[in-house]
């Protein structure tokens, strides 16, 4: 993610991204200010980063012996989105270790160049029992180095 002048992040454009998830907004995801609550934008990147682990690791993760906890995430707003706006939720992965993976998710208006929010989720793989952080299976890593971050 880029800083700007103060450390303010700037907003990316979709090249930066290598897989992408379409989500159509409702109209209840407006707040009283007329455009998507803050909340929704979570909602966003969590169906974005679920979305591309249920598929590319072929599992279901509601059933899964590993459990993808979530430990920190953030998100940063550059413009608003409004119902009737279609997000584009472009996903790379910028870190991996040894049972730890961060996701960063750029959400992008309809057909906008740049994102108009961008948002990361840090997970860590743990056995779904115990609750207890456990090492990366191979073909989770594999899965999430098909996402590196380019540039």
């Amino acid at each position: 993610m880029s800083g700007g002048a103060a450390g303010r992040a700037k907003p990316e454009p979709r090249e930066r991204y290598r897989h992408f998830v379409t989500i159509t907004t409702r109209l209840m995801d407006n707040d009283l200010y007329n455009h998507v609550n803050n909340a929704t934008y979570y909602s966003f990147i969590d169906t974005a980063v679920t979305s591309y682990l249920a598929g590319a690791v072929e599992r279901d993760l509601a059933r899964d012996a590993i459990a993808y906890l979530v430990v920190e995430n953030g998100c940063s707003y550059f413009s608003p989105i409004a119902f009737p706006d279609t997000v584009h939720c472009g996903v790379r992965v910028s870190a991996i270790g040894t049972s730890s993976m961060r996701f960063e998710v750029g959400l992008f208006r309809n057909e906008d160049a740049l994102a108009c929010a961008h948002g990361f989720f840090v997970q860590v793989c743990c056995d779904r029992a115990t609750q207890r952080p456990m090492p990366m299976p191979p073909r989770v890593r594999a899965a999430l180095e098909a996402l590196g971050a380019t540039g």
